[in-house]
């Protein structure tokens, strides 16, 4: 409405607005639309979850690091030594996870002080992920098989090396004939043990499953699988989708 001169109120012309633009004008602010599923939010119940402990695994807490002539007020972490058949390993814990071990049903848990922080809810899941990998590296060991596909490529596990020197006593080396003008020589980290049970096949075994995972990776970047010919090192069940070949 608008006041003319006369004092006297005017009507305005109604502008009829297009039908695409009006359900939008109708719609819910974001945050109470519906959601795109019907199920309830769940946070992941990963860390509250029970490790089951072999009968040959034990674990014990060692004593933290003493700083010398440090003082200080943060809490320093806590390092779980896990011992079994095939060796030591530790895992560090942050200072607000604690953990119990029920001897009678061999179960490890581990639970945090807060479980209204979100930091210490996603380190909770995360820490206990490692601490599993640990158990089951000393119990069973972690394993990666890598596939040498293309003709001529192969792989030698050698005592010494040309290209690399050794970084500790009694070093062995892998080495690759994937393509190159040269082989490739890569040193075998401490504590990972490889084979070549097939020209075309690398077992990497180990009780560090990061570790064993990492030198895979490691190799596997010589020559990465393409997706025209499918040639390449694949690690475990590693696929890849061949493409159509461009034609000119």
């Amino acid at each position: 409405m608008a006041i003319t001169k006369c004092g006297k109120l005017a009507r305005q012309p109604i502008v009829a607005l297009p039908d695409f633009l009006v359900p939008s004008l109708h719609n819910p602010p974001f945050s109470t639309r519906r959601a795109f599923t019907s199920s309830a939010p769940r946070s992941s119940r990963v860390g509250a979850a029970p490790i089951a402990l072999p009968s040959d695994v034990n674990l014990r807490l060692l004593d933290p690091p003493k700083r010398r002539g440090a003082v200080t007020r943060i809490e320093p972490p806590k390092i779980v030594e896990v011992e079994g058949p095939l060796g030591k390993a530790s895992v560090t814990l942050p200072p607000f996870v604690s953990y119990n071990i029920d001897d009678a049903a061999k179960k490890a848990t581990l639970s945090i002080l807060d479980k209204k922080s979100r930091d210490q809810r996603e380190m909770w899941g995360t820490t206990r992920s490692y601490l599993q990998n640990h158990i089951l590296g000393v119990s069973e060991g972690h394993t990666a098989i890598l596939r040498l596909v293309g003709v001529g490529y192969r792989a030698t596990v050698e005592p010494s090396a040309i290209t690399v020197k050794p970084e500790y006593p009694g070093q062995h080396f892998v080495s690759l004939k994937v393509g190159y003008s040269h082989p490739i020589e890569l040193g075998i980290p401490m504590g990972v043990k490889a084979s070549t049970p097939l020209p075309t096949r690398i077992l990497l075994e180990g009780i560090n499953k990061e570790v064993v995972n990492s030198f895979a990776a490691s190799i596997r970047r010589w020559r990465k699988p393409e997706p025209y010919k499918g040639k390449g090192i694949f690690v475990n069940e590693e696929t890849i989708k061949l493409k159509a070949k461009k034609i000119k």
